[in-house]
């Protein structure tokens, strides 16, 4: 089989693993609240996650193209026939985000799979041709999404909790409950869908990426049958629960009532569709993270156990770096091979 066609069915599968794993990685964040608040219970909440994701996933595909060509131009991968320098840089990339998404997943830290992807393309792609390979138009319009959208969905969640709180001043306290916890199956199944909006175009995009560096297309369109992949993908992921870090998320940041849990689902939907509608990848689990700890910086400063957010912030820190350095580590190794 030719060198350049295995790597590329390789990418192609390692990419969808990676779309797997992003499932009940990062999606368990996105029903966090409503299964900690007992408004819908873990399979149920998970399954209509997985069914939310898939239709979100086949919904919009600007981000896929800004992971497509944004932080690295994927035509200057390609740039002699029969190289497959391209190819392996980004095979390294995808073993490099597999790696720490499983290693984050396994000790219940909820980490970024937009950090862990993007760092890991960079570093995969500085390890091969050195860092003026980087588009560093994109790559900063990038990274600037991903710093700045947890410290909006922190503005986001105090303000709209701080609303409710308004809003809901006299009511009693069980009826409050009743209704949000009503409420939450809803606003889960809306935060499900903006996940599957912005996190299965991830795939999407490096699947698209390696087509183009392998010269199997010359567009950076998705193809129909990439989109149809990534969102089976993400939703048999998503089937499959990330249970440590909805016990992380949805209860050791703050004591989560349903009408907290509405407001940080609200917050982190409309941040993360945001970011979606003009083409910016986001961390979906940075920005629901941050709702919930704005959700109760407006309740009760003292609530928030900031000890574990502090810890989330540092893991949050070091993946961009570590994934670009495993990636480059990859990117050696595999070289050797190809």
């Amino acid at each position: 089989m030719d060198t350049i066609l295995l790597i590329t069915i390789l990418v192609v599968i390692f990419a969808l693993a990676f779309d797997f794993i992003n499932g009940f990685h990062d999606t368990a964040n996105a029903i966090a609240t409503s299964v900690s608040t007992r408004a819908l219970k873990p399979r149920v909440a998970v399954l209509m996650a997985a069914v939310m994701n898939f239709i979100g996933a086949l919904t919009f595909v600007g981000v896929a193209k800004a992971i497509a060509s944004d932080i690295v131009d994927p035509f200057s991968l390609n740039a002699f026939e029969g190289d497959v320098t391209g190819s392996v840089v980004i095979l390294a990339a995808l073993c490099s985000a597999i790696t720490w998404n499983l290693l984050t997943w396994y000790y219940g830290i909820p980490s970024s799979s937009s950090h862990t992807l993007i760092g890991s393309i960079a570093g995969a792609a500085i390890g091969a041709a050195g860092f003026g390979i980087l588009n560093y138009e994109g790559f900063l319009k990038i990274l600037q999404a991903l710093i700045m959208s947890p410290f909006i969905a922190l503005a986001v969640g105090f303000c709209m909790m701080t609303l409710f709180k308004f809003l809901f001043r006299n009511m009693p306290l069980y009826k409050t409950n009743t209704g949000f916890r009503t409420m939450q199956v809803g606003t889960a199944a809306l935060q499900a869908f903006t996940h599957g909006t912005n996190d299965a175009q991830k795939a999407m995009g490096i699947i698209t990426m390696a087509l183009i560096a392998a010269g199997m297309q010359t567009g950076d369109e998705v193809q129909d049958w990439v989109r149809v992949a990534c969102a089976l993908a993400m939703g048999l992921g998503t089937s499959v629960g990330g249970y440590k870090i909805i016990k992380t998320v949805g209860g050791k940041i703050m004591k989560i009532r349903p009408i907290n849990g509405a407001a940080a689902d609200l917050s982190s939907a409309s941040v993360i569709f945001g970011a979606t509608l003009i083409s910016l990848p986001v961390s979906t689990t940075h920005v629901i993270s941050s709702a919930i700890m704005g959700v109760g910086a407006a309740q009760r400063v003292k609530g928030v156990r900031w000890g574990v957010a502090r810890k989330m912030v540092l893991t949050w820190i070091i993946t961009i770096p570590i994934s670009a350095l495993m990636a480059a580590i990859f990117y050696t190794i595999l070289n050797l091979f190809f």
